[in-house]
């Protein structure tokens, strides 16, 4: 399988978290980590022929070496890591309909659920198969649902290849009709297969920042970036730590950085993220001056061509009048101009 963004353009994305403006030490935050656009990537042979089968209305599942039917299907046995799915009569067509083998009830579905309203996650094994797939049970209420009930799907007009292309199941046998795919394909025209697919990626959560993280948040809405020095060791740590991880004891003492260092390492990022400048943008490791441990951060303002590692940088701030209690008062880095550091004197941190 491929995918669209490379590793390190994936690393810039996830790390592009955004943070609300303003932060007390009594609140929370919310942070978001997310691909904006959502993660291409290719389906292969097997999860491409699944999904083409939901596409048009019907389940799929794959053969095992030892007759069992496997839903949804994957590339290799599980228990042997044969490759599966090679020829067409590894290819059964199961359910619609199946059973119910094991469930959770969602009182307060959140806004990205698949229903509005209370529903059921289940485990349901489609008729002909010996596995499950999980998917939602829009069975009216708590009390109706039971493992052992008997479900059928019910497909969605609009259907691109994907897992909901099943609204949800339905309590019965049926019935089984597939709306006609809107939008309909032109004339007697086959549609391709499903090869690609782009999934959303979100993963929003609450954070309430501690002693540590509140101070090296205030000196960020003052254009001051602070580390913690290990009382053992000596290595001092940007972002900062309460503890040393090599030596496991406290990191008390408090020192002030300054915002120039140099790039140990980078990626060229084709693929848009949020907070960043346009494609294609770098990201990169930068290590400040007086730390022991570089920072992933932005560099912008020089062509991407002629960035190279060694480089001596230096931070980018937004105006003071625009500042908050946010890292992202620290746009990126920019070089300096000042001759290149050679690479026997950062080594340990690439």
């Amino acid at each position: 399988m491929t995918t669209q963004a490379s590793s390190s353009s994936q690393a810039a994305q996830t790390s592009a978290s955004r943070a609300s403006a303003s932060q007390t030490s009594d609140e929370r935050v919310v942070h978001v980590l997310e691909f904006p656009g959502g993660y291409t990537r290719s389906t292969g042979p097997v999860i491409g022929r699944f999904l083409t089968g939901l596409r048009s209305g019907r389940l799929f599942g794959v053969r095992m070496p030892d007759g069992r039917v496997l839903v949804p299907p994957t590339e290799y046995d599980p228990q042997t890591a044969a490759a599966l799915g090679t020829a067409d009569e590894d290819w059964v067509e199961v359910g619609p309909a199946g059973t119910v083998t094991t469930w959770t009830w969602v009182d307060d579905p959140r806004p990205d659920h698949p229903l509005d309203r209370p529903f059921a996650w289940a485990l349901i094994r489609p008729d002909g198969a010996d596995t499950a797939l999980l998917h939602a049970v829009d069975s009216g209420s708590k009390a109706a649902m039971a493992t052992g009930m008997r479900v059928h799907p019910t497909w969605r007009a609009e259907r691109t290849g994907a897992v909901k292309d099943i609204a949800c199941f339905a309590p019965g046998e049926g019935p089984a009709e597939v709306p006609a795919l809107v939008p309909a394909p032109d004339g007697e025209a086959e549609l391709e297969p499903v090869s690609m697919v782009t999934l959303p990626h979100r993963l929003e959560y609450r954070l309430r920042g501690g002693t540590v993280w509140n101070h090296f948040i205030d000196g960020m809405a003052v254009g001051q970036i602070r580390g913690t020095r290990c009382a053992k060791c000596g290595k001092v740590f940007v972002p900062p730590r309460g503890a040393c991880p090599g030596d496991g004891v406290p990191a008390t003492e408090w020192v002030d950085l300054p915002d120039t260092g140099v790039l140990t390492t980078f990626a060229v990022n084709n693929v848009p993220a949020a907070g960043a400048p346009e494609v294609p943008f770098i990201s990169g490791y930068v290590l400040l001056d007086g730390a022991d441990i570089a920072m992933l951060a932005l560099v912008s303002d020089v062509p991407w061509q002629e960035v190279r590692i060694g480089m001596r940088v230096r931070g980018v701030w937004v105006p003071d009048a625009e500042r908050t209690r946010s890292v992202k008062n620290l746009k990126w880095f920019a070089p300096t101009g000042e001759p290149d550091v050679p690479f026997e004197q950062f080594e340990e941190y690439v």
